[in-house]
């Protein structure tokens, strides 16, 4: 879940819970409905914005050529 979903939930469920007329829907308890959906926005706000500040580590390794070692022996 992002953060625009979790913000479009807590906007929903407001508006469940507080500008439609209770019993508008027959079978539902929109209040309560409103309510849980607002939860479950602002869990997912508070997850997405903390896996959103996690910084990626990257390491960077640099090799080099290997140096090459010239072994010189006395003529004999």
């Amino acid at each position: 879940m992002r953060i625009g979903s979790s913000i479009a939930l807590i906007a929903v469920g407001a508006i469940l819970a507080f500008a439609l007329a209770p019993g508008l829907i027959p079978f539902l308890d929109q209040v309560l409905v409103g309510y849980i959906l607002m939860v479950v926005g602002v869990i997912g706000l508070i997850i997405s914005i903390a896996m959103s500040n996690r910084t990626r580590r990257t390491v960077v390794e640099r090799r080099t050529a290997p140096e090459t070692v010239v072994e010189r022996r006395p003529e004999v």
